[in-house]
């Protein structure tokens, strides 16, 4: 495991608001996947597909890096969770075989969109869903001047529609964004932004907040509709800053003199 987010792989040692936006769209798959097979594309480390699992019947994690898949497979063991080796150009599951599937920022890490999407058709049952999020390339990388180095083709929000709709007869769009500890997932069609209001006693200042991300629910059948949601995850980020602190703390010159000054009085303490 790594203790440092790359902008590849999300990791359950990761506190940060890249964390807090990945939980918030698997609470959303989770409430989209009750009782229903499904297939987490590009599972990664394999949390998401866990979480997923505590609701839905069956669960397939598929990643295309094969050490991943074997830790995945020794940390997470449900009878109805199981983790596959392969890519989203060729998905190792028969045709019709999901009811959904999810794809949380996969698409962006490489170039074969169509093939993906090809792929997602085949194996989705008819009338399936797709539940998918990406980048926004504006917000994302063109407004902060920022360029991902895992990222192979990133697309604007008109190209993500346009790919979608070429393979689905219905999608509805949302938009999310991350303030504060909290990530919000919005009704893409009523926001051109998101305003919000910080401050102290001294002087208050009112803030927009990009969607950086976008997250498509697809079907060629009604969609099943989400409200607007929030996923306050300030514990999260609590637990990370005190775990700063105490490594802060146990890695200080002074905590290290004391320790060796109070071993002997420790040693004599347990003999005694």
């Amino acid at each position: 495991m790594s203790s440092k987010f790359t902008g590849e792989r999300l990791e359950t040692d990761i506190y940060n608001g890249n964390t807090i936006n990945h939980l918030h769209r698997y609470a959303i798959a989770m409430a989209l996947t009750k009782g229903k097979n499904v297939l987490d594309i590009a599972s990664g480390e394999g949390y998401g597909s866990h979480l997923i699992s505590l609701e839905a019947d069956y669960v397939y994690g598929v990643d295309i890096d094969e050490p991943t898949i074997e830790r995945a497979k020794l940390k997470y063991k449900r009878s109805n969770l199981e983790f596959i080796c392969g890519s989203t150009s060729k998905i190792p599951l028969g045709d019709n075989s999901v009811d959904v599937v999810v794809s949380y920022e996969t698409i962006e890490h490489h170039d074969e969109h169509e093939q993906m999407m090809t792929e997602i058709k085949r194996v989705l049952k008819p009338h399936g869903t797709l539940i998918i999020s990406s980048p926004d390339k504006y917000f994302y990388s063109d407004k902060r001047k920022y360029q991902n180095p895992f990222h192979e083709k990133e697309l604007y929000k008109p190209e993500f529609t346009d790919l979608i709709l070429k393979y689905f007869e219905n999608c509805k769009l949302y938009s999310q964004s991350y303030i504060y500890g909290s990530s919000l997932i919005l009704d893409d069609s009523k926001r051109d932004f998101f305003e919000f209001f910080t401050g102290d006693y001294a002087e208050i200042q009112n803030k927009e907040s990009d969607p950086n991300f976008l997250l498509a629910i697809c079907s060629d059948s009604n969609l099943e509709k989400i409200g607007n949601s929030i996923f306050e995850g300030r514990n999260l980020i609590e637990s990370r800053d005190l775990e700063m602190k105490l490594n802060n703390i146990y890695n200080s010159n002074s905590y290290r003199v004391g320790s060796f000054i109070l071993a002997p009085l420790k040693f004599l303490k347990r003999l005694f």
